[in-house]
């Protein structure tokens, strides 16, 4: 999951509440025979930019990226394993009879089954992680934007990724990297499972993948 999709929603509900509470005022001066609200005032943030140029954003990439390269050194003596005891037996096929390198074909199978899943798992847990790590900066980020929004009076808050063409639109993207960087500079990266829904799809996946 992208760290866009996490903190959409902090986007969504910023723009509703500012909505609500701006156009109150306007639609109680509205009389008859006077001139018509105000146009809206729009803000523009481009979110990826916002969260990756972000202290916290840097900070959960390089940990992640450490977990990777973690999980890949634990996993690599495993794996240089099983390539070996492939290529053994392979060598070893021709004096076997067929009882025996059908056992021994069926154990390696059995073993490289075992790793494969174990690297899922893991791969499964730095994803969980991260998604953790991110759901932290979207409870981050919810303040800072709403706060943003009252302080322009703006009623309507655009993520630049959906937006073709908004000339008047004034672009908010520093201003909310500079706050989330003093709320926010850093967040811990924890192995943690994916949610069930999300394993579910991860296990479905890979069973198309076979």
């Amino acid at each position: 999951m992208s760290k866009k999709n996490l903190i959409t929603r902090s986007l969504a509900v910023a723009a509703m509440l500012l909505a609500a509470t701006a156009t109150v005022p306007a639609a109680q001066a509205a009389t008859p025979g006077t001139s018509a609200a105000p146009a809206a005032r729009i803000l523009i943030i481009d979110l990826r930019r916002a969260v990756a140029m972000s202290k916290v954003g840097q900070s959960i990439q390089q940990q992640v990226d450490g977990l990777k390269k973690q999980a890949q050194s634990q996993l690599n003596s495993e794996a240089e394993s099983l390539k070996k005891d492939k290529a053994q037996l392979d060598a070893e096929t021709a004096i076997m009879n067929a009882s025996v390198k059908a056992q021994k074909e069926n154990a390696w199978k059995a073993r490289a089954m075992a790793f494969e899943k174990k690297v899922q798992e893991r791969g499964g847990l730095i994803q969980g992680g991260m998604l953790k790590a991110n759901q932290q900066v979207e409870e981050a980020l919810g303040p800072i934007l709403q706060g943003v929004m009252q302080e322009r009076q703006a009623t309507i808050l655009l993520d630049r990724a959906s937006v073709l063409l908004a000339p008047n639109a004034i672009d908010v993207t520093a201003v909310v990297v500079q706050r989330l960087d003093l709320k926010m500079p850093s967040v811990k990266v924890d192995l943690a499972p994916l949610p069930p829904a999300l394993q579910q799809a991860a296990a479905r996946q890979q069973a198309a993948q076979q």
